[in-house]
């Protein structure tokens, strides 16, 4: 049996709960949960987006980390047969069945959430790993981790996270929301991020592990020439990175945060592994 949390925990999570009413309807306006859909609430909390969703969605389920949060909001919805508590870690769920859970098959995946601060960026990962399984997602993250989410290419803010997240969904940077729409309030503003995602990369990816490995090691070296941070990232001879990086059509002088997701494609299509012999 799980053990409760210690005292203090949910604060550990960088779990802020939302109060402003406004706020949640807003969220709730951007998602369009109908009696057709099935929605899956991340880190429900103390419940107010819970509530809000469960008037308008055809069945909710709501994942909790936090023991002692979860029990209050199975007594609170008892009642409701179309919203199941579960406690869950959202990082580590399993996606694969959601489809099948849809009240109408016509319906819709939904995901919503206020994201706790200090998980975000892992909850947010493992839901674009889930691929077409979900339909659309509203998030509500760290504001500075929303804008990289975000981000065009050319900008400090323009990294891994942005180009891993936009090439598996279509990203839209909805609305900031301030510290006193949460109890208690954060430090810093929060922002809500709406994801549809692709049915297929738009860009051709034959290797997305691959893809990935070389964003990333472009990324690890913000400073460094992309041939460079290519070298460092991937374990290669300079020369070898940059012969990689001209063969596809990129001047190696270039920056990792100047490069277009079509790019990065071009860029992974060319094997930098040492030809045997």
């Amino acid at each position: 049996m799980r053990r409760a949390p210690a005292r203090g925990r949910t604060r550990a999570l960088g779990q802020h709960f939302l109060r402003d009413r406004s706020v949640v309807d807003r969220i709730v306006d951007l998602a369009r949960p109908t009696a057709a859909d099935l929605v899956v609430e991340i880190g429900p909390g103390r419940g107010a987006l819970t509530e809000a969703l469960a008037a308008r969605a055809g069945r909710l389920l709501a994942l909790e980390v936090d023991d002692t949060l979860a029990e209050a909001l199975r007594a609170r919805f008892a009642g409701r047969a179309h919203v199941e508590i579960r406690l869950a870690d959202a990082r580590h769920f399993d996606a694969s069945g959601l489809r099948e859970r849809r009240p109408d098959p016509a319906g819709r995946v939904l995901v919503v959430g206020n994201l706790p601060y200090s998980v975000g960026k892992p909850i947010l990962a493992a839901l674009v790993a889930a691929g077409p399984l979900i339909d659309e997602m509203v998030l509500m993250l760290q504001k500075e981790v929303a804008e990289r989410v975000a981000a065009e290419p050319g900008g400090k803010t323009y990294g891994a996270l942005s180009v891993l997240t936009q090439v598996a969904a279509a990203v839209d940077l909805a609305f900031s929301v301030p510290p006193g729409a949460f109890s208690p309030p954060p430090q810093v503003d929060s922002a809500v991020i709406h994801l549809r995602p692709y049915a297929e990369p738009p860009v051709p990816i034959a290797d997305p592990a691959h893809f990935a490995a070389v964003v990333r090691a472009a990324f690890g070296q913000r400073r460094k020439s992309l041939a460079n941070a290519l070298a460092a990232g991937l374990a290669l001879s300079t020369d070898r990175a940059r012969r990689l990086v001209e063969q596809a059509g990129i001047d190696p002088g270039r920056r990792a945060e100047t490069l277009s997701i079509a790019e990065f494609a071009r860029l992974a299509a060319v094997d930098p592994r040492p030809r045997p012999g």
